[in-house]
């Protein structure tokens, strides 16, 4: 990034880690790992005064102690470096349990908040060039409804018995962010937040915040930030030119995301103007591939060399599934993780009238035979037959 003149506040926007999470049944960790020592590396490359980590630190409530034990070795890695670090609490996270030392940790430049009750009070990060801090402002998730009590507690007193939409709790609290924003005249200031921002582009991979778009939270709600570093949607986008932007996740967590490029954004913040941003591919982790085609023309076409080494969805196209698919073409495609046949157009059984057919077979047994034929695209063999009549038989005896 290039420089300015006066004192630059450089920061590194990050968010929706989703440590411990795994793809298809397959652990992510190590591939995690390297997202963690790109960013360090990159933290530490850029000189960046502050690394943001704007939620989803975990990819549950309770995570496994190896992915607490990668977060904090990254943090303390991102502190050694010389940034600042302030993360807040997601939705996948337990706001509790992220935020447990957060008062103890506040004393080594490491804020990781999860009340929201603290979020109107800033963190000062002072750039390295010197000059005036810089107020961070952590937002962390809010339940899309709170009640009456806690509403009294943004003050709102004649919201008693209420229960608000994500979007007026957002608007209350950061209501009480500007006020403390305005006692600090000619402050820069980053707010940090986990929501769903409306005409913000979502994929597969990400917990439902809103039913329709009732819960999006609009633009103009974090109006008079100087950068608002959002969490929660995994591809990188911006709502609002350079300040008001989404860092996306820094691996691919579902398919939806194949085309994504994951990154993260440096952020240059002079004393005046608008941010300047630089994206940055962290180019870690394994690629997502969608296949398509009849499975021997799949194992053949020399052009899908590329996809050995990458997690693969194949949807075959063959008339019938042919037998042991997934095991042929693991041999070409080891990490192939989801297997989909679309039987070709003009199949003239339909998946009402294959239901139907299979519902009016005569017996358990003929039910269970038909439905077989159906799966698989022909009648069992003899041994087949067999298996599944010993399988009835065993079922129905446990019933007994």
């Amino acid at each position: 990034m290039t420089g300015s003149d006066g004192p630059l506040v450089r920061l590194l926007h990050t968010s929706d880690w989703h440590l411990g999470r795994s793809f298809h049944g397959h652990d992510l960790l190590s591939h995690q790992a390297e997202a963690m020592d790109r960013l360090v590396e990159l933290s530490r490359e850029a000189a960046v005064d502050l690394v943001v980590i704007a939620g989803d630190l975990y990819d549950r409530a309770i995570p496994p102690a190896e992915a607490v034990r990668l977060f904090t070795d990254t943090v303390a890695r991102l502190r050694q470096g010389g940034a600042a670090v302030v993360a807040i609490a997601g939705n996948h996270d337990s706001h509790v349990r992220v935020s447990v030392y957060d008062e103890l940790l506040s004393a080594l430049d490491v804020t990781i908040r999860g009340r929201w009750q603290r979020s109107d009070q800033p963190v000062l990060v002072t750039p390295r060039q010197g000059g005036q801090p810089v107020a961070v402002y952590p937002l962390p998730y809010l339940e899309p409804l709170l009640d009456g009590p806690e509403l009294l507690r943004l003050g709102k007193p004649e919201a008693e018995g209420q229960r608000l939409r994500h979007p007026e709790v957002t608007a209350l609290a950061v209501e009480r962010i500007r006020a403390d924003l305005a006692r600090r005249a000619g402050t820069r200031s980053v707010l940090v937040a986990h929501a769903f921002v409306a005409g913000g582009s979502s994929s597969e991979s990400e917990r439902d915040l809103s039913v329709g778009n009732a819960e999006a939270v609009p633009v103009g709600a974090f109006a008079g930030f100087d950068y608002v570093a959002l969490g929660h949607l995994h591809g990188s986008q911006q709502l609002d030119g350079p300040r008001l932007a989404y860092s996306g996740t820094p691996l691919a967590y579902s398919f939806s995301e194949q085309h994504h490029v994951k990154s993260v954004r440096l952020v240059e913040l002079a004393e005046e103007g608008t941010p300047r941003v630089e994206v940055v591919p962290l180019g870690v982790g394994r690629a997502l591939r969608s296949l398509s085609g009849e499975l021997e023309a799949l194992l053949a076409d020399p052009r899908l060399e590329d996809a050995r080494g990458a997690w693969v969805r194949a949807e075959l196209t063959d008339p019938l599934l042919p037998p042991q698919a997934m095991a042929r073409l693991r041999q070409r495609f080891p990490h192939v993780v989801e297997l989909r046949h679309r039987r070709p157009e003009g199949d003239a059984v339909g998946p009402s009238e294959r239901s139907q057919r299979i519902r009016s077979a005569q017996g358990p047994e003929q039910r269970l035979l038909a439905f077989f034929a159906d799966q698989q695209g022909r009648p069992p063999r003899p041994e087949e037959a067999r298996l599944l009549q010993q399988a009835l038989a065993a079922a129905g005896r446990r019933a007994d």
